[in-house]
C-alpha cells in the first residue's frame, strides 16, 4: 500500500488526483489490474466526474450543500462539522479503478477527485495496487 496527500485549501472542494495516481503507478509498476483507493478521513470523500469544466465541481459541492446544510440547529455532533461527515458519506470513501497499460481507465472527461468537506486540512489517500492474475 502506497500513501500519498492531498493539502486542501478551501472548506469543501474538489481536489484533482490525476497527477498523484499516475506517480502511484510509476512506482508500483502496475501495468494491468486494480487499484484501490482509500480515503481514511470521515469528513471527506473520493469520487470521478468530470474533469473539462470547473463549474461541474461547483455545482456539485453546489447541490450537496443545498442538500445537506453546513450548519443547522438539529445536528448533534459537537464538533461542529455534522454535514461533513455526511457528504463524505454521500461521496463514499473509496472507489477501484481498472488499470490497462499503466493508466487509469476513465472516460474522456473524466477524473479522479479528493472531495474535502471539513478543511483546508492536510489529507491521505491509501493506493493499493492489485496486479492482474490469470487463472
Amino acid at each position: 500500500m502506497i500513501t500519498f496527500t492531498v493539502e486542501t485549501r478551501h472548506h469543501a472542494e474538489f481536489v484533482n488526483i490525476d497527477a498523484p495516481l499516475r506517480q502511484v503507478l510509476r512506482e508500483t509498476g502496475l501495468e494491468n489490474g486494480l487499484l484501490h483507493l482509500h480515503v481514511p478521513h470521515t469528513t471527506a470523500g473520493i469520487t470521478i466526474n468530470e474533469n473539462a469544466d470547473p463549474d461541474v465541481q461547483h455545482d456539485i459541492l453546489l447541490a450537496l450543500e443545498k442538500a445537506v446544510p453546513w450548519r443547522s440547529p438539529e445536528y448533534r455532533h459537537d464538533e461542529g462539522n455534522s454535514a461533513a461527515h455526511v457528504k463524505a458519506s454521500m461521496m463514499g470513501a473509496g472507489l477501484t479503478l481498472i488499470i490497462r497499460e499503466g493508466r487509469p481507465q476513465l472516460g474522456t472527461w473524466q477524473s479522479v477527485f479528493f472531495c474535502e468537506f471539513d478543511g483546508p486540512r492536510h489529507r491521505n489517500v491509501w493506493a493499493l495496487p492489485l496486479p492482474e492474475t490469470t487463472p
